[in-house]
């Protein structure tokens, strides 16, 4: 029986348990899971998340394991919905959710599947508050250290599904966060001067996370929200920064599961892919303004897309709101975004960039590197900005904290420098500084290379191929080194990101999980009809 290792208890950890246990092969599983409590994930776990927090997926969007999110949530106790705002008359699939609220439903699920697998006879342990800290290759399979002891039993595959990587608590300092989810929390912020670096979601919450300290939110007659300071809170005041200091629009309407797009297809990209990296961008870039002016010629036309380039395009795609206030935008953006979703009306240029970005995403480990870099300042920038849409109640709070006259929102420029020093820090762009008391850099999460592996003897056997980022297959298994081939599979998203930048959230890891079991299942049928073991 297929030994298994699974390094992480997040949601890729869940889909690819999910999978394996569709598979007629039984594999013996072992789950490692650092926290306390395996299946729920960092980005919803209750130590990392205020109920403010809301998760930017529905549950239309949430692949389902035993039920749907929205079942799930159907079967709970109103008191216990109503403790994150939550009432039972008012769910639907398309609803915003706080993140604890999809914390509990996988960890839920995930105590199924390991009752499930039991059931089957599958041999399953579930390793909890137990961290994998080395993993190495060997030419009998992977050798695991837990808590820095090595594990008995070497597994012929090993899953890295660590998830996230955000600096530890132990980074943080009474002044300074390295990131929203190191130690905030938990800690108790002082009214005065607070800076936020990011306004994306990730922003919005570490603001969320402050002024729930020092307020409430409160629903007025006529539905709108409003903001009150708590006495002895008056000197809290909150900028956010950025280098455009641009927010993100509201989420949209549109059909789900995506419709096909009609020039952009796989065969399109593949057929670009074939004609070699030179000028690769560029051919994908003329596809894309064909299919925007199939999908709608007015906006298109009013853009002027045939006059764009993969180097204008961005500038276009901004320039409303570059000219127009951050908080006047949001609320004109709010109120058409409520509208459409009254109505049911799909805005179709914006539906076909967010269907694009996945569409072109296989071209970017093709690119020149002087193309990625033009990628990555453009076409990059824009798809990022559209799937990332946020829920609309985070924008109505965020308003509700303007008027309240705590929250504002300064743009950088691309020059800027950052001074930490341990009593405050120092921001500085565009010929104007500010001095905060606390400050949160939330700048979502960022490529990670093999340097910064935590297990050191795979990052040294990594190393040795050279290469910065892990070369992986279709299936997400190493190809490099020679000896890694088919015993490693490597599902940690940030270290993926270098090849695949839109590679994130639950739709990703249940992907991920569905290809794992596939491979499983090939090798496992090979083995017995006594063929030579090969390359998951």
């Amino acid at each position: 029986m297929k030994k298994i290792a699974i390094v992480g208890g997040g949601p890729t950890a869940i889909y690819s348990l999910a999978a394996l246990l569709k598979n007629e092969i039984q594999v013996d599983i072992t789950l490692y899971e650092r926290t306390a409590e395996a299946g729920v994930g960092m980005p919803y776990a209750d130590d990392d998340n205020s109920r403010m927090m809301l998760a930017n997926i529905a549950s239309i969007e949430i692949p389902p394991i035993f039920s749907s999110y929205l079942d799930w949530l159907k079967t709970q106790d109103p008191a216990y919905l109503a403790r994150y705002g939550v009432e039972m008359a008012s769910l639907h699939e398309r609803q915003f959710l706080p993140r604890i609220l999809l914390g509990d439903y996988f960890r839920h699920q995930f105590l199924r599947l390991v009752k499930e697998a039991k059931t089957r006879g599958f041999p399953i342990a579930v390793k909890e508050s137990c961290e994998v800290t080395d993993l190495r290759i060997g030419a009998e399979g992977v050798h695991l250290w837990a808590q820095g002891k090595p594990v008995e039993k070497t597994v012929d595959l090993a899953i890295i599904a660590t998830g996230h990587v955000w600096p530890d608590d132990d980074e943080a300092t009474p002044t300074y966060f390295p990131s929203p989810w190191s130690g905030l929390i938990e800690a108790s912020i002082p009214a005065g001067e607070i800076g936020i670096m990011g306004t994306s979601l990730s922003g919005i919450d570490a603001v969320m996370a402050v002024a729930n300290q020092h307020g409430e939110f409160v629903e007025n007659a006529d539905g709108s929200l409003a903001f009150t300071l708590d006495k002895g809170s008056e000197t809290l005041n909150i900028a956010m920064l950025s280098r455009s200091g641009i927010l993100p629009e509201a989420d949209f309407y549109c059909p789900l599961p995506y419709e096909p797009l009609h020039v952009v297809t796989e065969k399109a990209i593949n057929s670009a892919i074939e004609q070699g990296s030179e000028g690769l961008l560029d051919r994908v870039f003329k596809l894309m303004v064909e299919e925007l002016e199939v999908a709608d010629p007015r906006w298109a036309h009013e853009i002027d897309m045939p006059g764009l380039t993969v180097d204008t395009f961005s500038h276009a795609w901004f320039a409303d709101r570059a000219h127009h206030h951050p908080f006047h935008w949001a609320a004109a953006n709010l109120e058409e975004v409520e509208r459409n979703k009254r109505d049911k009306h799909t805005v179709s240029w914006r539906y076909a960039v967010l269907r694009l970005h996945e569409a072109v995403e296989p071209v970017v480990p093709h690119l020149t590197e002087p193309d990625r870099d033009r990628f990555n300042n453009g076409l990059a920038r824009i798809f990022i900005d559209n799937y990332t849409a946020i829920p609309s109640e985070s924008i109505r709070r965020l308003l509700a904290l303007r008027e309240a006259g705590i929250v504002s929102i300064h743009a950088l420029g691309k020059d800027y420098t950052m001074a930490i020093k341990p009593r405050a820090t120092r921001i500085s762009g565009k010929q104007k500084s500010w001095v905060f008391d606390t400050f949160i850099d939330a700048r979502g999460q960022k490529p990670m290379e093999i340097k910064d592996l935590p297990f050191p003897s795979l990052r040294q056997q990594l190393s040795a191929t050279g290469d910065d980022f892990p070369d992986v297959a279709e299936d997400y298994t190493l190809l490099a080194p020679e000896e890694a081939r088919g015993k490693i599979v490597f599902a940690a998203l940030p270290y993926l990101m270098h090849d695949k930048p839109f590679i994130q959230g639950i739709t990703v890891c249940a992907e991920i999980g569905e290809c794992i079991a596939r491979a499983v299942s090939q090798t496992a049928s090979q083995s017995r009809r006594h063929l030579p073991f090969i390359e998951l």
